[in-house]
């Protein structure tokens, strides 16, 4: 046997880590992918719900995580709702098309530089993201339904740091 080679005993106890540690989804893995696992499917299902509580208004969660950000921030440009949104250039284009037909939103030049437009959300579509809102309460509190209580705003606060981790040195 070469110096080279891995020990017979040594191959096999590695394979079998190896096993033990593959990625999945369930719960209690140690696989380094089991959170982002875990997590993808719990936006799949909390995506689900809220997409049938959204279905009845006539928009999908694309258009929904547009007025949210309209709402949030006033009209904003294009470019700015797809960086918010995680949307390609053309996506978005086609998100604010739709949303426009709807008389959701609107376009508005840019003071300043032609070429550029603003995105605005209308009155209609500030009502309807106030539909959204409250036709969506029943789908949230089933979504969490199974947890304990005080869990729910645990859970929350947990994925809020976890998606916006503190800046070095902020507490």
């Amino acid at each position: 046997m070469t110096a080279d080679a891995p020990h017979p005993a040594t191959t096999a106890t590695t394979a079998a880590t190896a096993a033990s540690a593959r990625a999945t989804d369930r719960p209690g893995d140690a696989s380094p992918f089991t959170l982002g696992l875990l997590l993808r499917q719990a936006h799949w299902r909390a995506a689900a719900v809220m997409s049938e509580a959204l279905r009845p208004l006539g928009i999908e969660l694309r258009h929904f995580a547009v007025l949210i950000v309209l709402v949030d921030r006033g009209p904003t440009v294009q470019r700015d709702l797809a960086a918010a949104t995680g949307t390609d250039k053309a996506g978005i284009m086609r998100v604010v098309d739709d949303l426009e037909r709807k008389g959701l939103a609107v376009r508005k030049s840019v003071p300043g530089d032609r070429r550029v437009r603003a995105v605005e959300i209308t009155p209609q579509g500030v009502e309807l993201f106030d539909a959204a809102h409250a036709g969506a309460a029943a789908p949230a509190e089933s979504l969490v339904a199974g947890l304990k209580p005080g869990e729910p705003e645990q859970l929350t606060d947990l994925l809020t740091r976890f998606a916006y981790p503190a800046a070095d040195g902020e507490a």
